[in-house]
């Protein structure tokens, strides 16, 4: 190492504070799905794949605490919603 570098006042740990509320942690996913989360991002012209993940799972979660009948009258307003515009 070069005598000019001076880590003496340096820290560990991350260069930025996770946002309050958020948790960092280390996940293994499938390549493709990734994949199709990074090609995502960039379809949409930027941002970020990790944000899009946390919105998949977040939907996720929705969906499945959403209880039936709520989840068939969005359906059928979605349904009658697309027929209304054809």
């Amino acid at each position: 190492m070069k005598p000019e570098y001076d880590f003496t006042q340096g820290r560990r740990g991350a260069v930025e504070p996770v946002a309050p509320g958020k948790t960092r942690i280390t996940i293994r996913l499938d390549d493709d799905v990734l994949a199709w989360f990074r090609d995502r991002v960039n379809q949409q012209g930027g941002g970020n794949y990790q944000t899009l993940i946390n919105n998949a799972l977040r939907q996720h979660i929705t969906a499945e605490r959403e209880p039936l009948e709520d989840t068939l009258r969005r359906v059928l307003r979605e349904e009658l919603n697309q027929m209304e515009k054809s």
